[in-house]
């Protein structure tokens, strides 16, 4: 698999949303999909949920995130310091490659919290954009890590689900801690 150059749409303005962290239950429902019907809902959500990502500052955000319960979500990995924001309604990963790479991942639901994690090296994924059209990226990298984490999200997945049960014990216990401190949140 190669990369592939995405197209890009402007950055959008729009409302920072509060950003849901555990043990909110929208983190750990899987969306449904995206309807044709949908798509202006879709639509209407993405300056806000750009603007809540950039704010943060993060490189994705996925719908539950948010508390919507919709197949879709956001990736800007700023490349060049340029945006090239990128929108993946109804994603699907279609192929992974058989190496693996270590990356350290953090999560705008879970700030502060960071832990090196372990996902395939390359991927492939099918997904709509914001018109409808199918689309299909290859990536390796960052943005091969950032698609595999933010499809997680639409599947109820958190990036501390792969890690061992010590060490996702350890980044939820302090998240709480930096919470009942009022260090996040």
């Amino acid at each position: 698999m190669t990369s592939v150059t995405l197209p890009s749409i402007s950055p959008p303005s729009g409302t920072k949303l509060p950003i849901l962290m555990p043990p909110h239950p929208s983190l750990r429902a899987k969306t449904r999909k995206v309807a044709a019907g949908e798509l202006e809902r879709v639509r209407a959500l993405l300056p806000d949920m750009f603007a809540t990502m950039y704010a943060a500052p993060g490189i994705g955000l996925a719908a539950p995130q948010i508390g919507v319960g919709l197949r879709f979500a956001v990736i800007d990995l700023m490349p060049n310091e340029a945006p090239a924001p990128l929108v993946l309604v109804n994603p699907e990963v279609i192929r992974v490659s058989e190496e693996w790479a270590v990356r350290e991942e953090g999560c705008l639901s879970l700030p502060g919290q960071y832990a090196d994690v372990t996902r395939p090296a390359r991927v492939a994924v099918r997904y709509q954009d914001a018109d409808g059209a199918t689309r299909e990226v290859e990536a390796e990298g960052l943005l091969a890590a950032c698609l595999q984490h933010e499809i997680d999200h639409l599947d109820g997945v958190l990036f501390v689900d792969h890690l061992s049960a010590l060490k996702r014990n350890m980044l939820m216990r302090k998240l709480a801690k930096d919470i009942k401190q009022g260090v996040v949140g």
